[in-house]
């Protein structure tokens, strides 16, 4: 109501314009990291979380039986020094997740392999994901999860190919 008795016209909320939509997608990302500890079913403890960014690339860079990772590796993978990757590493051997061995291409070289336990960490924290993916889209219609689940795939994909198309930082 204004201040003379008549009823004011709602007014529908602005359409955020294309400009608004790409400088909030940062900060968006800043969010997603902050959130993953959302509890939802069988939750991964804060410190399990940070161990499975190195499982993770373990995992995802042994799945060809070719492949080899070293902590050289992850400390490229992960953009850190090599001091923090391998004290990284050496928390997930403490805690019984990765195993070091003797390269199989260079008996000089030490590669890193997840030990049962750390695939066991790993099929949960994708579990929790999932459930998590799921709690948090819950009210959406099922096309527009569809659709979300196919374009962060396609973003991730693309990340994985900037350094072919040159266009990696550096």
């Amino acid at each position: 109501m204004t201040t003379n008795g008549t009823p004011q016209e709602a007014r529908a909320p602005e359409e955020p314009t294309a400009e608004d939509l790409l400088n909030a997608v940062g900060p968006a990302f800043g969010k997603l990291r902050r959130t993953s500890l959302l509890e939802v079913e069988n939750p991964i403890s804060a410190k399990d979380l940070s161990r499975t960014l190195v499982l993770g690339l373990v995992l995802e860079h042994t799945r060809d039986s070719e492949k080899e990772i070293t902590v050289g590796a992850v400390a490229e993978l992960l953009g850190v020094d090599p001091s923090v990757a391998s004290r990284m590493v050496t928390d997930n051997i403490k805690a019984g997740y990765l195993l070091r061995a003797a390269s199989q291409q260079d008996g000089r070289r030490t590669v890193l392999h997840l030990s049962p336990e750390g695939t066991e960490l790993m099929a949960r924290f994708r579990r929790h994901q999932r459930a998590a993916f799921e709690y948090i889209t819950a009210d959406w219609a099922e096309r527009d999860r569809l659709e979300f689940a196919r374009l962060m795939l396609k973003y991730v994909d693309s990340l994985g190919r900037l350094k072919e198309r040159g266009q990696a930082g550096g």
